[in-house]
């Protein structure tokens, strides 16, 4: 029955360990393009890093973006401009909103 106890008490510690050590994965970045039709990806650059998302329904996310600051590029279909968001800011752990996005003709 010790034995038993002794074993279960460090399989928990392992668990516990192994999940202790698991790093955030990131931020997030969301915005919706109005009109909704108007572009179909959009593009979030930070250095070296790029990331793409689809555009559904005019609204698009980025998961998993590592801490830091992007570009964020709509690429706009015809006959829309693309827009582009500079200084937009990620934090692990967090989702930033970039809210509405009017794209222009």
């Amino acid at each position: 029955m010790k034995k038993t106890k002794l074993s279960m008490l460090a399989v928990a510690a392992v668990a516990i360990g192994a999940f202790a050590f698991k790093g955030i994965d990131g931020g997030a970045i969301a915005g919706k393009v109005t009109p909704a039709d108007g572009a179909t990806e959009a593009w979030a650059v930070a250095g070296a890093d790029t990331l793409k998302a689809a555009i559904s329904d005019g609204a698009f996310s980025f998961t998993n973006a590592k801490s830091g600051t992007y570009t964020i590029i709509i690429d706009g279909k015809d006959p829309y401009k693309d827009a582009t968001i500079t200084d937009v800011k990620v934090e692990d752990g967090k989702s930033t909103d970039l809210g509405d996005i009017k794209l222009e003709q």
